[in-house]
């Protein structure tokens, strides 16, 4: 099984810093086969896949459908650049492909469907995910089984009443086996959140979830967060993660709008180059 079940010390967490600039090497690679896509919001979710991936995670690369596998719900089906990027590195999909990203025709689009093994569940219309979580997390319950269930969701499916339903119905049932992770960029389709979501982390905490609220990009606050949320308390756990969208590249970092980006063909070496700076 992949997922390292003991706290890492210093060596581990630069480990996972690393596997996360992997993860955005291959997100390059893929938007620079399609010339776009959105590669500021996978940016900023990298180091999140990486610390699932490589750290939490109990999964076999070799059998995807293993009953007892814990699972890894992307509600936020845009994020999909995200996930084939880990996909590449675990043996789920082969590297070569990752420049047909959003091809026509291609194997991997430009959001996430569960025609790819490894996939938990289409994303795409947001603020569905908690509630597949719910029903999977609760079905492990009846089943007696110790996997546990993951659904990263965005702040603006927090505007989604269906989530608060969800997040209601997993504090009822007393979900312990369940964890939000929910990512904070401060930009949706057009700019900025429309609504005030804020407070965000007192709101899961009002229905009756655990909370905890850190930066993002910083891989050791992450591990650290998902150290914490494996308490079986009967109580379900939120992570709110304050991410940059574009993170590690400064070009990408300082656009106002970064929720779905195009790139012109003499920025790629440019963006490569500011990625091997960042972490030389």
């Amino acid at each position: 099984m992949i997922g390292n079940r003991t706290p890492p010390d210093s060596a581990a967490i630069a480990l996972l810093q690393q596997r996360a600039v992997q993860l955005k090497r291959n997100m390059l690679v893929q938007a620079r086969g399609k010339g776009q896509g959105y590669l500021g919001q996978g940016l900023g979710i990298a180091e999140l896949f990486a610390a699932m991936y490589f750290h939490e995670l109990r999964y076999d690369p070799q059998d995807m459908t293993d009953p007892d596998r814990d699972r890894f719900l992307v509600s936020t089906g845009h994020y999909a650049i995200a996930l084939w990027a880990a996909f590449a590195e675990i043996g789920l999909i082969d590297p070569a492909i990752l420049p047909t990203y959003g091809a026509d025709g291609g194997q991997i689009d430009m959001t996430t469907f569960d025609a790819v093994p490894g996939v938990e569940m289409t994303g795409g219309s947001l603020g569905q995910g908690l509630g597949v979580g719910v029903g999977i997390a609760l079905a492990h319950k009846l089943d007696g089984r110790s996997a546990r269930v993951f659904v990263e969701i965005s702040d603006g499916e927090v505007q989604e009443g269906s989530t608060w339903e969800a997040a209601m119905s997993g504090s009822a049932f007393k979900l312990d086996n369940l964890v939000a992770l929910v990512d904070c960029n401060g930009i949706q389709a057009d700019g900025a959140i429309v609504m005030n979501i804020e407070p965000v982390a007192q709101k899961w905490q009002a229905f009756g979830w655990d909370v905890v609220e850190i930066d993002g990009n910083d891989m050791a606050q992450i591990v650290d967060a998902l150290n914490w949320a494996r308490a079986m308390n009967q109580i379900p756990k939120a992570i709110v993660l304050r991410t940059k969208p574009g993170k590690g590249l400064p070009t990408l970092e300082a656009r106002e709008k970064a929720h779905f980006i195009r790139v012109e063909q003499n920025e790629w070496d440019l963006l490569t180059r500011e990625l091997e700076e960042q972490n030389a």
